[in-house]
């Protein structure tokens, strides 16, 4: 690879002499890319959160999670590359990354931006044939989800990512995405009353502010339980509560294939 700048999803310029060799991804859901992208021998460190592939955590240094993390484990392992996301991690962690070497850093909230993503992987890790199958794959299956629901009638729900306090998705996300095109209106999206990404709420508002049909409870971050549905269900006139995989409506990269297959079984539950 000749030195040639490569832009980020930040709109940072890099400049790499050749492939970078050595990574730590801090992003649990890119871990999991780069690993479906071939590329398990350049990965040197990874999070606590970073659960696959399940051989990772014995056979990578973990340096962290993904808002707190070992600067002095990091640089110790020598990385040419660290890969961030705006959302999981913080702006101070990256300026402190930055320190050690080039942080390449992701923004993903539609999923064009996620073909977009294994793209710059492909042209970064000079692996573009696998990104590219890889995209081809993800396509076919949008197009083909797409048909599976385009009958099935719009539903309103809230998706419920945390207790005390409550917090839901809310628009300019990733989740919100994949609600939106479940055919799920997010009645925290747009919302004046709720704006911002992740609003905290309060169920005794939860009529007025949409009165949902559906409601999801995720099971990451926060692990809901059976008394938990109970409680936010009292809150609504009807709605159906739901446990999901929380990996399924908010991982990014290659997840994305499994979740197409996810979504379609839970429909044909609803």
């Amino acid at each position: 690879m000749k030195q040639k700048k490569i832009i980020d999803q930040l709109g940072t310029s890099h400049s790499f002499e050749t492939s970078p060799k050595r990574i730590i991804s801090l992003v649990p859901s890119q871990t999991e890319l780069l690993y479906d992208l071939g590329l398990e021998d350049r990965i040197i460190g990874i999070t606590k959160f970073c659960v696959h592939p399940y051989h990772f955590k014995s056979t990578k240094k973990i340096v962290g999670g993904t808002k707190k993390v070992h600067f002095e484990k990091i640089r110790l392992l020598q990385p040419d590359i660290i890969i961030c996301n705006k959302e999981e991690n913080t702006q101070e962690i990256v300026d402190e990354l930055r320190k050690i070497c080039p942080v390449w850093v992701t923004n993903i909230i539609t999923i064009e931006d996620n073909f977009k993503m294994i793209t710059d992987f492909g042209q970064l890790f000079n692996c573009r044939t696998e990104a590219q199958k890889w995209n081809d794959k993800l396509a076919f299956a949008l197009s083909d989800f797409k048909n599976f629901v385009k009958d099935i009638p719009v539903k309103k729900a809230a998706y419920f990512i945390w207790k005390n306090p409550f917090m839901v998705a809310g628009s300019d996300n990733f989740i919100n995405e994949l609600l939106k095109l479940n055919h799920f209106e997010n009645i925290y999206a747009g919302n004046p009353e709720t704006s911002g990404r992740y609003p905290e709420i309060e169920l005794k508002k939860m009529r007025l502010e949409g009165d949902p049909d559906l409601v999801f409870l995720s099971s990451e971050p926060f692990p809901f339980k059976e008394e938990d549905a109970f409680e936010i269900g009292r809150h609504t006139h009807h709605a159906k509560t739901v446990f999901v995989d929380g990996e399924m409506f908010s991982w990014y990269g290659s997840r994305l294939l499994k979740a197409f297959e996810y979504f379609k079984k839970m429909h044909q539950k609803l």
